[in-house]
């Protein structure tokens, strides 16, 4: 025990210095719910001790015995990050060679042969018979994530830069005293209702929906996003038709001059191409569209409100009826706008093969 107590001595007073590099790494360990526990334990000890707290303020905090808060903090300090991994009887400590990592690195690349599509941590771990912390280390350094997948839609357009280029402009530096719209539809928005009643939020349970639900109909919405304000102007309709958009496009210009000159962005959807569509420009000479590149959505600023308004009100929303539907996209149209703040675009491309144009010129095919 005297040994014990002498061995301690010189740690207690020698503090914990992190890098910045340490100090991540201890912060996602210590937020992990897939570690052992105990590694989260230790990268919580190293954090608290940084901050200057005491052997006993962390152990009674922790719920741990003192000797295990200067354990770790020795260890820590002889071996670094390193020092944190569990100690086997009659073997040597691990030890995060340049080596070691690069072959974590390659083996990460490569898919698993038992003919699953990625690597878990613990299947790689023990894959090349190392510990799953171990893993977890060289994954966190390199920012790399295998059960994330992202997936996306090369453009054949053959005049995508153009395209891309009178967009960007508009958002950029658009035409003094011009309205610029970015407008599109959400179609086939489900009215859905469920046949259980739902069981509220509480603490440590999350709101659960009934798995059954009924079918209620469906609406399209029109939205308009002014690309200045932010403001959204949305309509619904029960038909997604070009006529309906004209409509949509009549209400939006109506609050505007003939003078005032009026952007607006769309996709290249059918609907938006007619002679219906052609005609409302020959009545509007102020107004010009400009058409997003095919498979390039992402170029359309109200797609961006289209998400959020997936996300706040369609993904987990109770609809009795599609007038219930319309009603409550109407409310959230109205609160947003209220708050509302221009979406702060920004293009970066290495190559600068696309800059924006000068003058923005409407497109119509």
């Amino acid at each position: 025990m005297l040994e014990g107590r002498l061995l301690c001595m010189p740690f207690q007073a020698k503090p914990v210095v992190l890098n910045e590099r340490e100090r991540r790494e201890l912060e996602a360990i210590s937020g992990s719910q897939s570690l052992p526990a105990g590694f989260v334990v230790r990268a919580k000890i190293l954090l608290l001790s940084s901050e200057g707290w005491s052997h006993a303020a962390i152990a009674d905090k922790l719920d741990i015995a003192t000797r295990t808060v200067w354990r770790w903090k020795r260890r820590f300090l002889e071996a670094g990050l390193d020092g944190l991994e569990t100690e086997r009887p009659g073997q040597a400590p691990p030890k995060l060679t340049p080596k070691l990592r690069a072959r974590i690195l390659n083996a990460t690349r490569r898919k698993p042969r038992d003919g699953s599509t990625h690597w878990s941590c613990r299947k790689l771990a023990d894959h090349l018979g190392v510990s799953k912390t171990m893993v977890h280390r060289v994954w966190q350094e390199a920012g790399l994530k295998p059960h994330r997948l992202e997936r996306y839609m090369a453009s054949n357009d053959p005049d995508f830069e153009r395209k891309a280029a009178d967009i960007i402009g508009l958002y950029l530096d658009p035409p003094q005293h011009a309205a610029v719209f970015c407008v599109d539809e959400k179609t086939a928005i489900q009215a859905l209702d469920r046949r259980d009643r739902v069981l509220p939020l509480s603490p440590g349970r999350a709101e659960r929906h009934g798995f059954e639900y009924k079918r209620n109909g469906t609406l399209s919405l029109y939205a308009a996003l002014n690309t200045k304000t932010g403001k959204v102007q949305g309509k619904t309709a029960r038909r997604h038709t070009s006529k309906e958009f004209v409509r949509f496009l009549e209400d939006v210009v109506a609050p505007y001059g003939a003078e005032q000159e009026i952007h607006i962005i769309c996709d290249n959807l059918s609907a938006h191409k007619t002679k219906t569509v052609a005609e409302f420009l020959e009545a509007h000479g102020n107004v010009k569209l400009h058409f997003t590149p095919t498979y390039s959505s992402w170029l359309n600023q109200v797609e961006l409100w289209f998400s959020k308004l997936q996300r706040d009100v369609i993904s987990r929303g109770i609809f009795t009826s599609t007038a219930d539907l319309a009603r409550q996209l109407r409310r959230y149209i109205n609160a947003y706008s209220k708050a509302a703040k221009p979406i702060n675009w920004k293009y970066s491309n290495p190559s600068r093969r696309i800059r924006h144009m000068e003058t923005s010129s409407g497109t119509v095919h």
